[in-house]
């Protein structure tokens, strides 16, 4: 069947043969085509005076929509604050909940079976199941280290003759048709340059190749659609890829680029530019829907009016932080002063006192190392600072940098200054290591008893060694360190801050700095200064190992959690062996 020939057919089975203008208005075919073909499709028996008939039906049925696939499980963190508190696909847009949306829009058109893949707070998704009849529910346990290729890949039985969507599309009108003809991805046409995906046509209309940002053309937005031809060779490929994991890290439209000319052609399906539309930002999403210029149902948004005593709609532009390795931060700006808000991850209750480290942020505030610090929530562990532009981290290959950190540390520990708790890392890493035993599974690293006891020799070997407690930031590693351009050095985020041992300070950094004994033994020299001696340098050694595995246990317990630690896990582990193994070896402990 070609194309007119389905769009004319398919065109008599939605509005029947009485009328000649709305046949041809939905099938985009001129009134001497229609007259011509509706009399070969009498002769077929496809449709009769009442309209299409049961043989037309079949063969419309190869043609047929199966179901739909809705991707819900990403995180979406450019959609900062609101993200953090509920999945995109669940904000309600001009009174309507975005997925409930798009449901209800396939289910008018006649798709039933749709298929939902979850992982972000999918738990906020399970009433759909119950609201909504011939839903399915799949979890994808990896939706926060790989992209939508796995989701798709999770759902491959169900994909056939299938719509592709995302949860947080919105259609001003419904894009889903009961039957169509071939693969398609839906775009707009722009005139001026964006960093979107191009589709470049080929002489039928088909993706010919895809490019990545560009002047006028095509972009890629919203749904796509795979019919069984498209589907089994795309999911060929997400199953050939499966255990190389090539694909793991990027959407399923790189897939596409990569293999297009591979692929079954897949049509460029041009909508009008006020029918699809993707938010990528709470900004874009005021602009379409101005209810939430002064009310974005968030609890952080009204934290920040509460906290800077602005309203909502003086809050704008937001930029997600990379994600840190215990919480998610943003920037965001207020009558023109930039801000932060950190907020907490998952799991962080059970191994940092929000208490003290608001008491820790205040006092390093007090003495001026922390400027930064406006407020923080000690029963959430929210926290708002302000953003200093034109900085830098320091370089761990640089020596000026560890001079400018340690003046720094040193002012720090002299003050001595004092809270009521501790930060004691053999005792911390100990509690933490009973949680993962007792409460996440146990601790899969075979060499672990072997490392932990290594440590231990060290650190007892420490004890009464006359290195006083001091009040100590704990974290030091470089990010927490900002180098301004005006010669300022400001130590930020005292999550760990505590009475401890000043090689809770150091350590921390020669653990991340990952360097060997000699340079590290060059940086202790220069903290000591004229008080350096072989038992100091022993000391600040020893605690290198035994900060490393602190760090080392914590970044297991976070892994457990559902946390992505990466390579920094196995860094902290081999940095904890270096120096203990070192240490004993050398000392006979």
């Amino acid at each position: 069947m070609t194309r007119n020939e389905f769009n004319l057919l398919y065109a008599i089975r939605k509005s029947g043969l009485k009328s000649f203008r709305k046949m041809r208005d939905l099938a985009d075919v001129s009134t001497g085509y229609i007259s011509k073909t509706t009399k070969k499709f009498r002769e077929k028996g496809w449709i009769d005076d009442e309209g299409i008939t049961d043989k037309g039906m079949e063969a419309l049925l190869p043609y047929k929509v199966d179901n739909a696939v809705i991707m819900a499980a990403g995180m979406s963190t450019r959609f900062v604050p609101l993200s953090l508190e509920k999945p995109k696909g669940l904000l309600v847009v001009k009174n309507e909940v975005l997925i409930e949306r798009q449901i209800e829009q396939l289910q008018e058109a006649g798709i039933r079976n749709i298929v939902i893949i979850l992982g972000y707070k999918k738990e906020a998704f399970f009433y759909l199941e119950s609201k909504y009849e011939g839903l399915k529910i799949i979890i994808n346990p990896e939706y926060n280290i790989k992209n939508n290729t796995h989701t798709l890949y999770m759902a491959q039985e169900y994909i056939k003759n299938t719509y592709i969507c995302s949860s947080d599309d919105y259609f001003e009108e419904n894009p889903f048709d009961e039957y169509v003809y071939q693969s398609y991805y839906a775009a707009v046409h722009v005139t001026e340059r964006t960093n979107e995906w191009y589709m470049i046509p080929d002489s039928k209309g088909n993706i010919a190749r895809v490019e990545k940002s560009g002047e006028e053309g095509d972009i890629m937005l919203g749904h796509a659609y795979w019919d069984r031809e498209f589907s089994a060779a795309m999911i060929r490929i997400l199953n050939e890829d499966h255990e190389k994991g090539r694909y793991d890290s990027v959407l399923w439209e790189q897939v596409l680029t990569e293999n297009v000319k591979a692929l079954p052609p897949m049509e460029i399906k041009v909508y009008p530019d006020d029918v699809i539309f993707e938010f990528d930002s709470l900004d874009e999403l005021r602009t379409f829907d101005r209810n939430y210029v002064n009310h974005t149902h968030s609890r952080i948004m009204k934290n920040i009016s509460k906290v800077l005593e602005c309203s909502e709609g003086d809050i704008l532009n937001f930029k997600s932080i990379k994600e840190g390795l215990t919480n998610t931060s943003f920037v965001f700006e207020v009558n023109g002063t930039k801000y932060v808000y950190r907020h907490p991850g998952d799991g962080t209750e059970a191994i940092i006192s929000r208490p003290h480290e608001k008491k820790a942020l205040e006092l390093a505030r007090s003495i001026g190392a922390d400027p930064t610090f406006i407020y923080m929530d000690e029963n959430e562990g929210w926290k708002i600072s302000y953003f200093v532009e034109g900085i830098r981290v320091p370089s761990y290959d640089s020596f000026e940098d560890s001079r400018r950190m340690l003046a720094v540390l040193r002012s720090l520990h002299e003050k001595k200054l004092s809270v009521d708790w501790e930060f004691l890392p053999w005792e911390e890493a100990c509690k933490i290591e009973e949680i993962l035993r007792t409460e996440k599974g146990g601790i899969a690293d075979q060499e672990f008893e072997e490392l932990k006891t290594a440590v231990e020799k060290c650190y007892r070997k420490c004890e009464g060694d006359g290195v006083e407690m001091r009040f100590c930031h704990c974290d030091t590693y470089a990010p927490n360190w900002m180098l301004t351009e005006d010669g300022r050095t400001i130590l930020i985020d005292w999550e760990y801050a505590g009475n401890a041992d000043p090689g809770c300070d150091l350590g921390a950094y020669i653990m991340d700095a990952m360097w060997e004994v000699p340079e590290t033994e060059k940086y202790i020299a220069e903290y000591c200064g004229e008080e350096y001696n072989e038992t100091l340098n022993f000391h600040y050694l020893a605690y290198a190992a035994l900060v490393s595995y602190y760090w080392y246990v914590w970044a297991l317990y976070r892994e457990a959690c559902g946390a992505i630690m990466g390579e920094s896990l196995y860094n902290w582990q081999v940095m904890a062996k270096r120096y203990s193994r070192y240490l004993v070896e050398k000392y006979d402990l």
